[in-house]
């Protein structure tokens, strides 16, 4: 007996963990954050460039271990030729890569732009994608400090495109060389105490998630957290914890100048980031640039390794409600900082680059609640209803479309397979559209077309009771000749854009 055939198993749609999909919202949110953000990188004279999003996983500085695969953060995958490509885990590396392969074909100083998605082969967790975008600036050949200012400049003039008023936001400035003097002032130098020196780096990382007495355990003997898991610490003691608490803790960088000199004194590295630090701040405040715009900050570390100088951060500094209920600060929408090394390993000669990376989707949120994106909603197209089926007819309703189009108007054709015009008119009060054209065969005859105002009508639903009431009003629908259609759709389009303003 034979058996009966499988039904084949329905496939279920699922989108893989910390991917997500974009509505139409966010992308012309985004679409219209981006254009903002890239009028101030071209009024500062950078150009863009754009890079795949694969790179050979060495060029990223993710090197291939022995065995097993090098998927330790970045997602990877062999070439044909067995090479290990991974896609890129942020927009400076593939950066410096393609300046080291055309590096005679470009003019330095190189001053670029691009934005684009990075991926993150890492656990997700709330508002922690494993795929997001960035929009980069760099400058690459300038070796003063002047082209670190000019970023620190160029995100404050970014902050005030987008909106974002002085006093809800800081670019907060530091130098990983006077860092460095510090650790090395506290005998944290050299390659023998790298690992103690990543371990206080993580800590002073979290200073505005736990504050300075977290901070000083992780530098101590470790944390325990209040789910009772524990991270043990950097092992420093109490004078070297003073030492670094009061590095970090320094609010008033033109008071504490002299004292922060004196804490790295004899270390060469110390001494050049704070001269570093004072030519910025110097620079900075010529231009006009005070520092509740651009604040000299050690407390900021900026978590990659890479970075050989100045770092920036860009902070936002409203309250929004977290997940649980509280108030807290915005905080971090983007850094950077100078990366002197990072060309360089593709050359064997110095190459001189500082660069700043804005988080995308973190400053969207950010301006969505200060209402500052997204406030002009875009009008819905106006839907052209399709009473008869011929081709004849049908090629009337394509041209109504198209003229409305061609002048500048949203339009579509109702492409549904319902015939019912009731139904027609749901759809495109689902959709959110303002006007709907409608031409039967009597229309037709009398060369007109009758045009319902779909957010009048809506509104006079809630006042008018019965039929005969609907009928006799007709406000919500006129009649004009064909020939005047575009010039009566703009009229009344105008007529709904003046309500929506009065009503605002």
């Amino acid at each position: 007996m034979n058996e009966k055939p499988k039904k084949p198993q329905k496939l279920k749609a699922r989108i893989p963990r910390g991917f997500v999909d974009r509505s139409a919202a966010d992308i012309r949110a985004v679409n219209e954050m981006l254009a903002k953000i890239e009028e101030v990188y071209e009024r500062y004279g950078f150009d863009p460039v754009e890079t795949p999003l694969f790179e050979y996983t060495d060029a990223l500085g993710k090197f291939l271990p022995d065995s097993d695969r090098p998927n330790e953060g970045v997602f990877s995958l062999t070439d044909d030729d067995d090479q290990w490509m991974s896609l890129r885990y942020d927009l400076t590396a593939p950066l410096a890569r393609h300046v080291a392969e055309n590096f005679n074909e470009i003019q330095l100083p190189y001053r670029t732009y691009r934005a684009g998605y990075v991926f993150r082969n890492e656990k997700p967790g709330p508002g922690r994608f494993r795929q997001f975008m960035q929009f980069d600036a760099d400058t690459v050949g300038a070796a003063g400090v002047q082209a670190d200012a000019e970023m620190c400049m160029m995100m404050a003039d970014t902050m005030e495109a987008l909106g974002i008023q002085r006093g809800d936001y800081v670019i907060r400035v530091n130098n990983r060389k006077v860092l460095d003097g510090v650790l090395e002032a506290i005998g944290l130098g050299g390659d023998e105490h790298a690992n103690a020196r990543l371990t206080v780096l993580r800590a002073i990382d979290k200073l505005d998630k736990f504050g300075p007495e977290g901070v000083r355990l992780l530098l101590g003997e470790g944390r325990k957290d209040e789910s009772g898991d524990f991270t043990k610490g950097a092992g420093l003691n109490d004078e070297q914890i003073r030492k670094i608490l009061f590095f970090v803790g320094i609010t008033d960088y033109a008071k504490s100048a002299d004292e922060l000199a004196d804490l790295v004194a004899g270390t060469a590295r110390g001494g050049e980031g704070v001269e570093e630090l004072n030519a910025i701040r110097s620079l900075v405040l010529s231009a006009g640039y005070e520092a509740d715009r651009i604040k000299i900050d050690p407390s900021v570390v900026r978590g990659l390794e890479y970075y050989t100088g100045p770092v920036f951060e860009a902070e936002l500094q409203f309250a929004v409600t977290n997940e649980k209920g509280e108030e807290v600060v915005f905080g971090s929408v983007g850094g950077g900082g100078r990366y002197d090394g990072l060309v360089s390993r593709f050359m064997g000669q110095p190459v001189p680059a500082t660069g700043f990376s804005i988080g995308v989707s973190r400053l969207m949120t950010a301006l969505k609640n200060l209402g500052k994106l997204g406030t002009d909603d875009l009008i819905a197209p106006v839907v052209v209803c399709v009473m008869d089926r011929d081709i004849e007819s049908m090629g009337r309703y394509q041209r109504f479309v198209q003229e409305l189009r061609h002048s500048g108007i949203r339009a579509e054709m109702y492409q549904g397979n319902k015939k019912n015009f009731g139904d027609q008119l749901k759809y495109a009060d689902r959709r959110g559209s303002p006007l709907a054209v409608i031409q039967g065969g009597d229309e037709r005859a009398s060369g007109v077309v009758q045009i319902k105002d779909l957010i009048e009508g809506k509104r006079l639903s809630g006042e008018i009771q019965d039929n005969v009431a609907w009928r006799e009003a007709r406000v919500a629908q006129v009649s004009v000749p064909e020939t005047d259609l575009v010039a009566k759709v703009r009229e009344m389009l105008a007529a709904q854009a003046e309500d929506r303003t009065r009503a605002n």
